[in-house]
C-alpha cells in the first residue's frame, strides 16, 4: 500500500492502523492500565507545556516521521511548532513522544518504532 492509499484508506476504517514500509498494523485497544499511565503522563505535561503554547495529545493521534515513512499513533505526543497547533490529520513537527510498553508491543515499540522516531527532525 502507498502512503497516499494508506491516507485515504485508514480514516474509513473503524480501528486505526499505523502505515510503516507499504503494511498497516491495526492498532487494537489497550488495558485500563495502559490507558491510566497514558493519561496519568498525559494530565502532568499537558498545564505546563499548553501554557507554553504547546500542544498535548494522546491515543487517537497520528504522528507523520517523516513525509516518506512511517505514521504511528504513539501515547503521549507533544509538538510546539505553530505548524501543528491547527493540524487535522497528524502531528509531524514532534518535541516529545511517549510509548506505554506492554508485553504484546514493547519489541516493536523498542525497536522499529523507536529507531524511526530517533530519525525524526528535532523541534526546537
Amino acid at each position: 500500500m502507498t502512503i497516499e492509499e494508506y491516507l485515504a484508506w485508514e480514516p474509513l476504517q473503524e480501528l486505526r492502523y499505523e502505515y510503516f514500509n507499504g503494511e498497516v498494523f491495526a492498532m487494537t485497544g489497550g488495558t485500563i492500565h495502559h490507558n491510566d499511565m497514558a493519561l496519568n503522563l498525559y494530565r502532568n505535561l499537558y498545564p505546563h507545556l499548553r501554557a507554553r503554547g504547546c500542544r498535548v495529545n494522546m491515543l487517537d493521534i497520528k504522528v507523520q516521521v517523516t513525509p516518506k515513512s512511517p505514521y504511528y499513533y504513539p501515547d503521549v505526543i507533544v509538538s510546539c511548532d505553530p505548524q501543528d497547533q491547527n493540524a487535522r490529520k497528524c502531528i509531524q513537527n514532534s518535541k516529545i513522544i511517549a510509548e506505554v510498553l506492554s508485553p504484546g508491543t514493547a519489541s516493536r515499540d523498542r525497536g522499529e518504532k523507536f529507531t524511526n522516531y530517533l530519525k525524526m527532525p528535532i523541534d526546537g
